[in-house]
């Protein structure tokens, strides 16, 4: 296992490479409306990324077909676009997006209604959206790996919901996927202890039922195995001796990460 420390110079390209991923989500966040197909905003996502100098990361890597992953309702993520799909009223949709930049990725994930949803739904999302802000406020100096993993499990069991299982948070940096793995469960204080310049892809799913996905036909699209809702939220994150810095959005940006 080769955990790689980036010096401020990588970090300040890594950040550039955030920013694209931030503005091109908080776009698409204003964008969404019932009616418009995943595909609609597939192709937005492609033209923006391309008119802000960035390579969209997923499309091509392993084969996906696409810029954004869009994942809809009981799909817990990797939903591949399409004019098929249509966007209705109550529906939540997880945006899944990645940049590379000056060799360097950014990638972060939100989840967001379509118009009004129903109050377990919008509890779903501020959950895990809480267990993300927890998540990286772990992310800190001497801290273990695991103690980020228990502040996602902890606070998502304690609201009953779950957490996904079979797919995890990584480490993130001249690649898209870099030792470490960062499972959302886990008792604290175990894995290798955190280090200044870690850069790290924190990202819950969080299930209303119980945790176990599987994978449709496509190959990609991971569902939850009951059928419930999920939900997903992602940051790339730095570990840094100022704390936690979050790469994926504006410095000046405070408060709750998305």
């Amino acid at each position: 296992m080769a955990v790689i420390c980036k010096s401020p110079a990588e970090l300040d390209k890594m950040h550039r490479a955030g920013l694209v991923v931030w503005r091109v989500l908080n776009e698409l966040k204003q964008m969404v409306r019932p009616g418009m197909t995943t595909m609609d905003l597939e192709k937005y996502a492609a033209r923006r990324v391309a008119e802000q100098g960035g390579r969209a990361a997923f499309k091509g890597y392993r084969g996906y077909p696409c810029v954004l992953c869009t994942s809809l309702n009981q799909e817990v993520v990797h939903g591949i676009p399409s004019a098929k799909r249509r966007i209705e009223e109550g529906d939540i949709l997880s945006l899944d997006f990645g940049v590379e930049m000056e060799g360097y990725y950014g990638d972060a994930a939100v989840t967001i209604p379509v118009g009004k949803i129903a109050p377990e739904t919008e509890r779903l999302l501020q959950v895990t959206r809480e267990s993300l802000d927890r998540a990286i406020d772990q992310a800190r100096p001497g801290n273990r790996l695991s103690d980020i993993s228990h502040a996602v499990q902890s606070w998502v069991e304690q609201n009953g919901f779950s957490v996904v299982r079979e797919l995890v948070g990584h480490g993130i940096g001249t690649r898209m996927h870099e030792d470490l793995q960062l499972p959302n469960y886990g008792e604290p204080g175990h894995g290798p202890r955190l280090r200044e310049g870690m850069t790290l892809a924190i990202e819950p799913m969080v299930n209303v039922g119980k945790p176990a996905i599987r994978i449709l036909d496509d190959e990609w699209t991971a569902v939850t195995a009951d059928g419930s809702l999920s939900a997903h939220f992602e940051h790339t994150v730095a570990i840094t001796s100022n704390g936690p810095w979050i790469l994926t959005r504006p410095r000046e940006v405070d408060g709750p990460s998305w």
